[in-house]
């Protein structure tokens, strides 16, 4: 495994995930981000799957994500003029913030306003579309000892119970025993796990890091998704849709938020089939965390290198941000409605 941080770990199985999903079945078009969940659980990866169609639909509003109040104003506009009062159901919180929402939807072009009298009247540009299939949550833990298992064994099973995403998965290094140490530990059978076997590419390894055939599937996780007629909840589906909103914004290479590839100790290192960070001062893959201004190794780019290119494009630090952009916006546009 190259990473020696969970955090790269992390990085390797969103790529592998981006590479190949479905494991073990048929391909399905979906994106990837990390860090999502609520506020009472975060899931390290997650998957969207998307019906593509409306998935192309869903990119004709924007490239950046619907927060909660402007899904509330973009998914219930009316097709023709109306007061937003009327044309809206009721927050459960004061109209002001609906109204700040409607001004906010309108200078993004995903609605229409105007205003009538005193009254600001809306309509939808298009109608917001039904983009998510499913929703698939994968817990990362590289070294599954004892007491790692028991606290993942908790969560997995909080997941199971909730039911908000459609499946969980654990994905675990291989150990490279006869019985992987994840198939003994006490998960809950509705968990599916995933064996990962990242090699060291630039230590001489048969494998890279990371490519289409870099883990295997040791139980398939069972359909979370509620039977019967009534299905989730409307509170619940909303909930989902926020994720994968933030999801289809976020992605997962936009750890360059919140790292600092203005170090000049910061660099990308291929990775097989992927990039993950490396701090040459420390040797290694660092933490979100420790990789900060905070750092005690921490030095920016010299003022020279910032002002490279005409006009003024900025030193690696910008050029690896704009690496990282293009890549996201790549695999979100390789979705093909037409198959």
């Amino acid at each position: 495994m190259i990473p020696d941080a969970e955090f790269g770990y992390e990085l390797l199985v969103c790529r592998f995930v981006e590479l190949t999903w479905y494991p073990d079945g048929d391909p399905r078009p979906a994106i990837v981000s990390r860090q999502l969940g609520t506020k009472r659980r975060r899931w390290d990866t997650v998957v969207i799957e998307v019906d593509p169609e409306a998935y192309a639909a869903r990119r004709a509003f924007g490239d950046r994500a619907l927060d909660s109040d402007l899904l509330h104003v973009v998914r219930d506009a009316p097709a023709e003029w109306a007061w937003y009062r009327d044309a809206l159901p009721d927050p459960g919180y004061p109209w002001r913030y609906v109204r700040q929402a409607v001004h906010r939807a309108a200078g993004r072009d995903v609605i229409e306003k105007r205003r009538r009298g005193n009254r600001i009247e809306i309509r939808r540009v298009r109608p917001y579309p039904d983009w998510v299939d499913r929703i698939v949550a994968i817990e990362n833990k590289p070294d599954l000892d004892r007491s790692a298992a028991d606290a993942l064994a908790d969560q997995l099973a909080h997941d199971v119970e909730t039911a908000l995403a459609d499946e969980v998965w654990l994905a675990t290094e291989a150990t490279g025993d006869r019985v992987e140490p994840a198939l003994l530990r006490s998960m809950p059978v509705e968990a599916g796990i995933l064996t990962t076997a990242f090699a060291d590419g630039d230590a001489g390894g048969e494998r890279a890091a990371v490519d289409a055939d870099a883990a295997t599937v040791d139980w398939l996780p069972s359909d979370l998704e509620p039977s019967g007629s009534e299905g989730r909840d409307p509170e619940t589906v909303t909930r989902r849709l926020e994720i994968a909103e933030r999801a289809y914004g976020k992605g997962w290479r936009s750890y360059h938020d919140t790292m600092r590839p203005d170090c000049r100790h910061f660099e990308l290192r291929r990775a097989g089939r992927a990039l993950v960070p490396h701090c040459t001062a420390k040797d290694r893959c660092p933490t979100d965390r420790e990789c900060s201004g905070s750092c005690p190794s921490f030095t920016p780019e010299p003022p020279a290198w910032r002002t490279k290119g005409w006009p003024i494009e900025g030193g690696p630090g910008k050029g690896i941000r704009a690496l990282l952009s293009r890549r996201r916006e790549r695999v979100r546009d390789r979705i093909d409605p037409d198959g």
